[in-house]
C-alpha cells in the first residue's frame, strides 16, 4: 500500500518578555483566577484540551470536567485550600530553626543557604530504598530544612517540620525526607499510582533545563506511593505521565520517612559543570485543609511557580549512557456480542417485526505489539510503536449526551502518545492524539536542545478504513436493497436512478474499504529571554478524499511579574466535504479556515483579572485535533478577588467572581452572551461553599442544524422564522468537604430558565416533544403522510425552543481501611419544554468504583456505570498488577447490558436483562531496559 506522504519544513523567530501564571500556584496562592483555582495538593487530572475562553459555571459539567472535558469550559475556584493550623509537635531544635512569620505584603529575605544554588553531594556508596534513614550515606547528604507554609499561610511557620536531604551518584539522584507528625493522624492509603493527592504527601518540582517554563512533578505519600507528572507553565499539570524510580515510605513513632531514587535516565536533562536544576520540595498535611509546607518561600503577588524555585547545582559525572527500552505486549481476547437475526432491509418494510437477535462468541484474539523508546541523548527521545497496545484498561466515564450540539473532550490515555504530549499542547486544540484512532505503526522524536523544543509525530491509522464485520454486511444488505428489482408501481426513472446510486455506494465503500490515514505534526518551540516562548505549529491528515493540513504561530509572554500574554494563530487548508446549507448538500472541494487565540491574565495577591477570546472561520478544520464549534468568535473578562485567608478562622477566606463574555459569527450576528457572578466561602475540614446566578442570552440559526429556506423548499426549523432563541436566567450553588480521613463529599445543583431544547430527541424512550414533533406523529398516525406528496406537516422539520434545565450531582468517596477505596457518584439531568411541558429527556447516571490495593502493585478493581435514559448498565472488573510503568499484566472482564431497554435492532421495548457485549481479556506487557 502506497502512502503520500506530506512533509513539513518550517521556521519562525520572534522576541519579547515573558513567563507563566498556572492554576497549581495560584491555587497555593489563595488567587483566584479565570482557570481552575483547585488546590494543587487534589488536582490529579489532566490539563483541560485547550487555555481557550471558557463559558461560566452553570452546569455540574463546567465544575466538574474531569473524566469527560468539554473544550469549552469554564471551570471558577471549586476547591478551598485553607485551613485551621494546630499546635506544631516538632523536636525543639528543629523548631528553632523554622522560619518566623513574615510580614502580609513584604517579600521573605532569603537566607544564604537558598539565594544560593544547593550543591548536591555526590555518594560514595548508594543508600538502600527501604524509607529507613538509618544509613550513614544520609549523613553526607546536603539538608534542605526551614520550610515556609504558603497555603493558606502566607510564608508562616509550618504546623509540622520537615527535614530532606539530597544526594546522587553516576546513575540515580537520591531523596528523603522526615516528616514529623503524630502518627495515628498521618493520612496515607496503598493507592494507585498517581492518586497520591487527597492524602498526605510530599512533592518534588525538577526544572531539569533550568529555563522556569517546564518541570518534573514527583509526589510520594507517606507509604511511598508514587505519582508523577509535567507541570508546564501556564498549562497546568500533566499526570498522565509514568517514569520508572523506586521509593518507599514508612510510619513512625514521630511521623513518616520516605526514600527515592530517581534515575537519570528516566528524566530529560541538562547536567555537568555549572550546570543548574531549578527545584522546589513541598510537603502537604491533608487534615490541615491542605496545608502545603515549601522549602523555597512562595511571593503572592508574583505569578508563576517555576521562576520561583530555588537551584541545584554540582551534578557532575552523570552518566551519559544512552536507554533503550522495549515494551512488548500482547493481548488475549474472547469477546461475545449480540447481532441481529434479520435484515435491516427487512426490519424497515416491516416495522413491527421484532428482532430478538443472538448472542455469538467470537474466536479468540491474539494482539501481539511492541513499543520502544531510545534516548539518544539525555535531551532527546526517539519512540516507536508497532501496532502498539491501545487495549484501554478504564473505561470512559459515561456523560450526559443528550441535547448536545457539539463533540465531547475525553483525555488521552494511551502511553505512547502520553509521553512528551505537553510539547504538542497549545492554546488551541489543534493537536489531540485521540483523533488518531488506532494506528499500526507511530514514530514520534520529541526533546529539546539549547533554547529550542522540538517535536515531531507521524502515524498511519488504520481506523478511518477499518469496518467491523457487522459494518460490512450492513452495507451489502444496502446495496442489494438498491439493486432490488423493479417494482410493480416504481417509474423507470427511479429505478435507474436507484441503481446509479448503488453504483456510487459500492464505489465509496470500495474506495475507502481497509484504507489508513497518514498524520503527521510538527512542533517548535524556541525560548526566548528569561521567560519567553515563540513557536511553530503544523499538522496533516490525509485520507481517500479527507486532507487537512494546518500551520501556525503561537507565543507566550510574561510583561510583568503579574501578567501574562498568550497568543496563537492558525491557517487551515483542507479539501474534503464540506456541507452547504444552501445546496442543502456535502460539496467536495478546497477550504481554507483561519483561528486565533489570546489570553491575558494578570495575577495579583487579592485581584485578578483575566481578558480571553478565540475564533475559528466556517471551513476551519483540525482533524488531528479537537474542535467543538466553528463559525464563531468568543471573548470574556474575568473578575476575581480573593480575601486575605485567616487559617485559625472558622471563615478561612472568602471569595467573589464575574464573568461576562458571548460569542458571535464572523458575520457579526449574536450567538450568545453571558454574565455570571460567584460568591463563595472557604471553611474548616477543607469545606467549601459556591453559590451563583447567570444570566444571558443563546440564539441559533438553521444553517448550523440543516438546510436555509428558499422559495419552493422548506429549511431545517420548522415554521416562518428562521432563527431561535431564549432568554437564559440560571442559579447554582455546590460546595463539598473532607469530613475526616474516610469521608468526603462534592455536591452540585443548577437549575436554568431558558435552556434551548435543540429538539433532537433521545429515542426510543424519550422522543422529540417540540409542537412540529408531535404535529408530524399525529398526521402519520392519521395516514395522511402515506402518499407521495405528503403535506410539509409530514417532515416534522426542527424546532427548538425554550426549556428549563434541573441538574443534579453528588458524588461521596469513602476509604474505610487503608486498602480499601470506594465512590459512588449520581447525576441527573431533566429537560422540560416551556411551550408544551412535556419532558426532553430525564437521566440519571449512576457510576460506582470500588479499588482494593492488596499492594502497592497489586489491586483488584470495580466499576459499575448505569445509565437511565440508554438503560444501559457497563460493568468493568479488573485485577492487575503493575510494578512499574511499562511492565503489567492485567485480567479482565467487561460487560454491557440492557434493562428494560429498547432493541438496538428495531427499537423496541425490552423488558428485563439483554446482554449486548462482553468480553474476556489478559493484557500482558514488559519493560526490558538497558543502557549503553
Amino acid at each position: 500500500m502506497k502512502r503520500n506522504i506530506t512533509a513539513f519544513i518550517l521556521v519562525a523567530l520572534f522576541a519579547s518578555a515573558a513567563a507563566s501564571s498556572q492554576p497549581e500556584i495560584r491555587a497555593a496562592q489563595g488567587a483566584s483566577t479565570s482557570t481552575a483555582a483547585v488546590a494543587p495538593s487534589t488536582s490529579s487530572t489532566s490539563p483541560t484540551p485547550t487555555q481557550e475562553p471558557q463559558p461560566p459555571v452553570s452546569t455540574v459539567a463546567d465544575v466538574k470536567a474531569t473524566d469527560a472535558k468539554v473544550e469549552d469550559v469554564k471551570v471558577s475556584d471549586v476547591k478551598v485550600a485553607d485551613v485551621k493550623v494546630s499546635g506544631a509537635l516538632v523536636p525543639a531544635a528543629v523548631a528553632a530553626a523554622t522560619p518566623k512569620v513574615a510580614p502580609k505584603s513584604a517579600g521573605v529575605a532569603l537566607p544564604p543557604e537558598k539565594a544560593a544554588p544547593v550543591t548536591v553531594a555526590r555518594f560514595e556508596r548508594a543508600p538502600l530504598i527501604d524509607g529507613k534513614l538509618d544509613e550513614e550515606v544520609w549523613k553526607t547528604a546536603v539538608a534542605l530544612k526551614d520550610f515556609y507554609q504558603i497555603q493558606p499561610g502566607d510564608n508562616i511557620k509550618p504546623s509540622r517540620a520537615t527535614e530532606a536531604w539530597l544526594g546522587y551518584d553516576a546513575k540515580f539522584l537520591y531523596f528523603a525526607v522526615r516528616a514529623w507528625d503524630e502518627p495515628d493522624k498521618v493520612r496515607a492509603t496503598v493507592a494507585r499510582r498517581d492518586n497520591v493527592f487527597g492524602e498526605d504527601n510530599v512533592r518534588i518540582f525538577l526544572d531539569t533545563f533550568n529555563d522556569q517554563r517546564k518541570a518534573y512533578v514527583l509526589g510520594f505519600n507517606p507509604l511511598g506511593v508514587q505519582q508523577d507528572g509535567v507541570l508546564t507553565e501556564g498549562q497546568g499539570t500533566d499526570f498522565s505521565v509514568d517514569i520508572v524510580m523506586e521509593s518507599k515510605g514508612v510510619l513512625t513513632s514521630d511521623g513518616w520517612t520516605l526514600e527515592v531514587a530517581i534515575p537519570f535516565k528516566s528524566l530529560r536533562y541538562e547536567a555537568g559543570k555549572d550546570k543548574l536544576w531549578g527545584f522546589h520540595l513541598w510537603r502537604n498535611i491533608d487534615r490541615f485543609n491542605d496545608e502545603i509546607d515549601s522549602w523555597m518561600p512562595i511571593s503572592r503577588d508574583k505569578s508563576g511557580t517555576l521562576n520561583q524555585a530555588g537551584h541545584l547545582t554540582g551534578l557532575e559525572g552523570v552518566s551519559t549512557e544512552r536507554s533503550l527500552e522495549l515494551i512488548p505486549s500482547f493481548t488475549v481476547s474472547e469477546t461475545g456480542k449480540r447481532v441481529r437475526t434479520i435484515r435491516p432491509s427487512v426490519v424497515s418494510r416491516n416495522p413491527n417485526l421484532f428482532d430478538p437477535g443472538r448472542f455469538v462468541n467470537q474466536p479468540v484474539e491474539l494482539d501481539p505489539g511492541i513499543s520502544a523508546k531510545f534516548g539518544l541523548t539525555p535531551t532527546v527521545t526517539l519512540d516507536f510503536a508497532l501496532n502498539p497496545d491501545f487495549a484501554q484498561v478504564e473505561a470512559d466515564a459515561t456523560v450526559v449526551t443528550a441535547n448536545q450540539r457539539f463533540p465531547i473532550f475525553f483525555e488521552e490515555k494511551r502511553p505512547f502518545f502520553l509521553e512528551g504530549i505537553e510539547i504538542f499542547r497549545t492554546q488551541i486544540a489543534a493537536v489531540h492524539t485521540r483523533a488518531i484512532v488506532d494506528p499500526d505503526m507511530a514514530v514520534k522524536l520529541t526533546g529539546k536542545r539549547g533554547r529550542n523544543t522540538f517535536g515531531l509525530l507521524v502515524a498511519s491509522d488504520n481506523a478511518p478504513g477499518n469496518f467491523t464485520d457487522e459494518e460490512r454486511e450492513e452495507t451489502l444488505d444496502e446495496l442489494q436493497t438498491l439493486r432490488a428489482p423493479r417494482g410493480l408501481n416504481e417509474s423507470e426513472r427511479n429505478y435507474l436512478a436507484r441503481l446509479d446510486e448503488a453504483r456510487l455506494s459500492e464505489f465509496q465503500f470500495n474506495r475507502v474499504l481497509d484504507k489508513n490515514a497518514l498524520i503527521a505534526v510538527l512542533r517548535l518551540k524556541r525560548d526566548v529571554g528569561k521567560e519567553n516562548s515563540v513557536g511553530l505549529l503544523a499538522t496533516s491528515y490525509n485520507f481517500v478524499e479527507k486532507h487537512n493540513q494546518i500551520g501556525g504561530l503561537d507565543g507566550r509572554f510574561r510583561l510583568n511579574k503579574q501578567t501574562v500574554l498568550d497568543v496563537q494563530v492558525l491557517g487551515t487548508h483542507s479539501r474534503r466535504f464540506f456541507y452547504d446549507p444552501d445546496r442543502d448538500e456535502s460539496v467536495y472541494r478546497n477550504g481554507q479556515g483561519f483561528a486565533y487565540a489570546y489570553d491575558l491574565d494578570k495575577s495579583g495577591r487579592h485581584f485578578s483579572v483575566n481578558v480571553n477570546g478565540v475564533g475559528r472561520t466556517r471551513d476551519y478544520r483540525a482533524d488531528v485535533g479537537f474542535t467543538r464549534r466553528t463559525n464563531t468568535n468568543n471573548h470574556n473578562l474575568n473578575l476575581s478577588y480573593n480575601s486575605e485567608p485567616k487559617p485559625k478562622a472558622k471563615i478561612v477566606s472568602y471569595s467573589l467572581y464575574n464573568y461576562l463574555g458571548g460569542n458571535h459569527d464572523w458575520a457579526g450576528n449574536l450567538q450568545n452572551w453571558n454574565d455570571e457572578f460567584q460568591f463563595g466561602l472557604n471553611f474548616q475540614r477543607q469545606t467549601f461553599f459556591r453559590v451563583g446566578y447567570n444570566g444571558g442570552y443563546e440564539r441559533v440559526f438553521e444553517s448550523e442544524f440543516g438546510a436555509n429556506r428558499r422559495p419552493g423548499r422548506a429549511g431545517a426549523f420548522a415554521g416562518d422564522n428562521s432563527e431561535r432563541g431564549a432568554t437564559l436566567k440560571n442559579v447554582f450553588a455546590y460546595g463539598g468537604s473532607t469530613v475526616n480521613k474516610k469521608l468526603s463529599f462534592f455536591n452540585f445543583f443548577g437549575y436554568r430558565w431558558g435552556q434551548l431544547d435543540f429538539d433532537f430527541g433521545s429515542d426510543p424512550k424519550y422522543p422529540r416533544v417540540s409542537p412540529s414533533a408531535i404535529a408530524a406523529r399525529e398526521a402519520q398516525s392519521d395516514g395522511l403522510c402515506d402518499g407521495e406528496t405528503p403535506p410539509a406537516v409530514c417532515s416534522g422539520a426542527l424546532d427548538p425552543g425554550a426549556a428549563n434545565l434541573l441538574q443534579y450531582s453528588l458524588d461521596v468517596t469513602y476509604k474505610p481501611t487503608t486498602a480499601l477505596n470506594s465512590s459512588l457518584s449520581f447525576t441527573k439531568n431533566r429537560l422540560t419544554r416551556r411551550d408544551n411541558g412535556l419532558v426532553a429527556f430525564d437521566t440519571n447516571i449512576l457510576t460506582l468504583r470500588t479499588t482494593y490495593q492488596f499492594t502497592r502493585f497489586l489491586a483488584l478493581r470495580a466499576r459499575v456505570d448505569y445509565d437511565t435514559l440508554a438503560a444501559n448498565a457497563h460493568g468493568q472488573f479488573l485485577l492487575g498488577w503493575t510494578p512499574n510503568p511499562g511492565t503489567a499484566f492485567y485480567a479482565g472482564y467487561n460487560d454491557d447490558l440492557n434493562r428494560d431497554g429498547f432493541n438496538r435492532f428495531t427499537g423496541q421495548l425490552e423488558p428485563g436483562f439483554r446482554r449486548n457485549g462482553r468480553t474476556f481479556f489478559i493484557k500482558m506487557s514488559y519493560l526490558i531496559r538497558r543502557s549503553f
